[in-house]
């Protein structure tokens, strides 16, 4: 049997029972909660829960390390609400951290910022090495300090990261504070506030959770005995209950129903729509419905529509730019997938919801610079849809997941510059892409993986130098898209694909040398891109396609001599990629290339207006990106870029008389030329003006003769005598 004790309250006038000894103060408070000013909302209801809290009385009185479990948690000392009226604050903070048995800590990145916090820690751990100190955590990410670029997310003050000796010294050894996670995401407040509970009683979780559950057990069991007083009234009574709970029932069920629609028919209704801000509200309502229930006692389809709306809340933060948080919703619902897969796993629905999890989760990866992680990522959804197909060969959604595995690699492959096994791999995929729609010319799925596998493979025939094919291409995508959009009225996704449609076929007509019909694409991808931002301002992705749209549209115009609206165009995508950095620096395109091409535009923008010293200091600032872009990750696309970015050195230093700069830059482009043969045409011509400037102008030629034949006829690559002496000499 439990060894009890006489049960005391605790009274601040006599202290606890056993802190009578000679020269040990008494402690007046169960514990001290700390906690930054931008807290004090959730302070305020974790002061009053703590208070309210009542120990279960099989419980109170039992003899732990702490001592007798009391029967509340009374006094909380709550520093900002109790010494409103003190005269000396610090004295104040000092005596009731000194006479407390337990200092909470509300942890957050404003509570690891604040110093008061921090010196409240100090002071209580020095004063009382022997008190314990527990961490309720309220936002950011535990030693999240020591992982380079995420320390402000660090929500833990440095002294509680800091263990202190039995004489309440410092040391150099990290402290593992013993922790609650109220957020809702996480423990909940719920569980997180039993956690700080069975911390302070000294009582395991677990119990603590029991005992509380037998005492709501025995609350229903009181009410049950009760109503058994009359027997007239019982049948009435039982009546009754049979009908709340087929009530319950139905309204669990209808509620789960409305959830369903949320995450289904009324998101495909709003995605076209790209209103962020309901999809937000579709996603938030749902997690809250499934945060209300024990996800223990959840049907497995209700577990599906959970980790649907994490994935969903996932997507969004994506689109908005938080790719921490999106990485974090995309693992969450990945856990959940998983383990229904792991469950059933030969169910082709339950591998669907799990290969969307796969692909997400690589995406990040992809948006982050990650190659290989991505590659991997992809192959896994491209196995788990195969598996789809095994298992219902006659199901077209499982063809079509199929397809979308293929253009998730190719694009891979693209970015890896293996343009040749890219466009194999994507040509698979536009064909049954085609013989889905022909199967079934209705289905909206079916039309968009058409769209997209056109303007994949498009991507991946133009850096191969089949120009003429990438324009047909992207010509047919374009019409497509024109029919699509007049069949389905307004769908902002269908005017992203056709501002990029135009995008592109604005660069095409530029590589081609037909600058009239590049700068008319690009003028309606540019009035597009405007049109989409003015409607959702938070998407990114849109930004994004404005920027490089906006950048595209300027080379272009300095390239046919209109130098002043290249320089607006070059400021409106400037201006567009500098608060998408701001926003996400993780995004290896937004950071390095993007940046890197705006940067790049105002060099050349200021070598026109003969201002070579700012086009110089324009040029060393891409270069240096550039160089920071191939210390994260090696490859072909960020060697080019340095390559490309020295090259624009050398001839900014030309410009300026300084010959030896010049060389040497030139120089140190070809030292970092990608060893690839597969280039893009820009790149070949690149490499044209790049083995001129070094004095070797026969392999130039070669390079320009394949340019030639390809009809690569840029206006500012190939409209110099670097490319246009061997059009002439061909035509001879």
């Amino acid at each position: 049997m439990t060894k009890l004790a006489r049960v005391q309250d605790w009274d601040r006038s006599r202290g606890e029972p056993d802190s009578r000894a000679a020269g040990v103060r008494p402690l007046r408070y169960c514990a001290f909660l700390s906690y930054s000013h931008a807290d004090k909302a959730i302070a305020g209801w974790l002061h009053e829960a703590l208070e309210k809290f009542r120990t279960p009385s099989s419980l109170a009185g039992r003899m732990t390390d702490h001592g007798a479990i009391p029967k509340r948690l009374t006094p909380i000392f709550r520093d900002r609400h109790e010494l409103a009226a003190s005269d000396d604050l610090a004295d104040g903070i000092r005596d009731a951290l000194d006479s407390s048995r337990f200092l909470i800590v509300l942890c957050s990145p404003a509570a690891a910022a604040s110093r008061w916090v921090n010196a409240e820690i100090d002071m209580f751990k020095r004063h009382r090495p022997d008190g314990c100190v527990l961490a309720a955590i309220v936002a950011g990410e535990p030693f999240a300090s020591n992982v380079p670029g995420h320390e402000a997310e660090e929500c833990l003050p440095p002294a509680l990261r800091q263990k202190y000796d039995r004489r309440g010294r410092p040391t150099t050894r990290r402290a593992e504070p013993l922790a609650a996670d109220l957020r809702e995401d996480r423990d909940g407040k719920r569980l997180g506030l039993l956690k700080l509970v069975s911390g302070m009683l000294g009582v395991g979780l677990d119990e603590l959770v029991q005992r509380e559950t037998q005492r709501r057990q025995r609350r229903l069991a009181i009410v049950a005995a009760a109503s058994l007083a009359g027997m007239a009234v019982t049948s009435t009574l039982a009546v009754v209950a049979f009908d709340a709970r087929d009530d319950a029932r139905d309204q669990r069920r209808e509620a789960e129903g409305l959830v369903g629609f949320m995450l289904g028919d009324l998101r495909q209704k709003l995605e076209p729509l790209g209103r962020l801000d309901v999809l937000d509200s579709v996603g938030a309502r749902a997690l809250q419905y499934y945060q209300k229930q024990d996800t223990s006692n959840l049907s497995d389809a209700a577990l599906a529509q959970r980790s649907k709306a994490l994935t969903l809340m996932g997507e969004i933060a994506n689109t908005r730019g938080n790719l921490d948080t999106a990485l974090r919703l995309y693992n969450e619902a990945f856990a959940g997938t998983a383990e229904a897969l792991r469950r059933v796993p030969d169910d082709p629905q339950r591998l669907f919801d799990h290969s969307q999890n796969v692909y997400w989760v690589g995406y990040i990866d992809w948006q982050r610079g990650q190659l290989e992680r991505a590659a991997n990522a992809f192959r896994e959804y491209r196995r788990l849809a195969q598996r789809m197909v095994e298992l219902e060969p006659s199901n077209p959604r499982w063809r079509l997941e199929e397809t979308y595995a293929d253009n998730s690699l190719g694009a891979v492959l693209i970015k890896q510059q293996h343009y040749r096994e890219a466009s194999a791999r994507l040509a698979e995929a536009l064909a049954v892409s085609e013989a889905l729609l022909a199967s079934e010319p209705g289905n909206e799925d079916f039309q968009d993986r058409l769209v997209q596998a056109l303007a994949w493979l498009a991507d991946a025939r133009e850096y191969s130098g089949d120009l003429d094919g990438a324009l047909s291409l992207r010509e047919r995508e374009l019409a497509l898209l024109e029919r699509l959009a007049r069949a389905r009225g307004t769908d902002l996704q269908l005017r992203r694909d056709t501002l990029t449609a135009h995008r592109v076929l604005g660069r095409l007509f530029t590589s081609r040398g037909e600058s009239q019909k590049a700068l008319t694409h690009l003028q309606k991808a540019a009035a597009l891109a405007d049109e989409l931002i003015r409607t959702e301002p938070d998407n990114t992705e849109w930004a994004q396609n404005a920027a490089v749209t906006d950048l595209d549209l300027g080379e272009l115009q300095l390239a046919i001599g209109q130098s002043e609206a290249a320089g607006v165009s070059a400021r409106a995508g400037c201006a567009i990629v500098t608060r998408l950095i701001e926003r996400d620096s993780s995004v290896a395109l937004w950071r390095s290339t993007i940046r890197g091409q705006c940067l790049a535009l105002r060099a050349r923008l200021a070598l026109a207006r003969n201002a070579p010293a700012e086009a110089q200091a324009l040029a060393a600032a891409r270069a240096s990106i550039a160089r920071a872009e191939l210390a994260r990750q090696a490859s072909p696309e960020t060697q080019f870029a340095v390559a490309e970015a020295e090259l624009l050195r050398g001839q900014i230093a030309e410009r300026l008389g300084d010959s030896v700069a010049a060389r040497k830059a030139w120089v140190t482009a070809a030292a970092v030329w990608p060893k690839t043969s597969e280039l893009r045409p820009e790149q070949l011509a690149r490499q044209v003006l790049l083995l001129n400037r070094l004095g070797r102008p026969q392999e130039a030629k070669l390079v320009a003769r394949r340019l030639a034949e390809i009809g690569y006829r840029h206006a500012a690559l190939c409209g110099n005598a670097d490319c246009a002496s061997e059009r002439e000499n061909q035509h001879e």
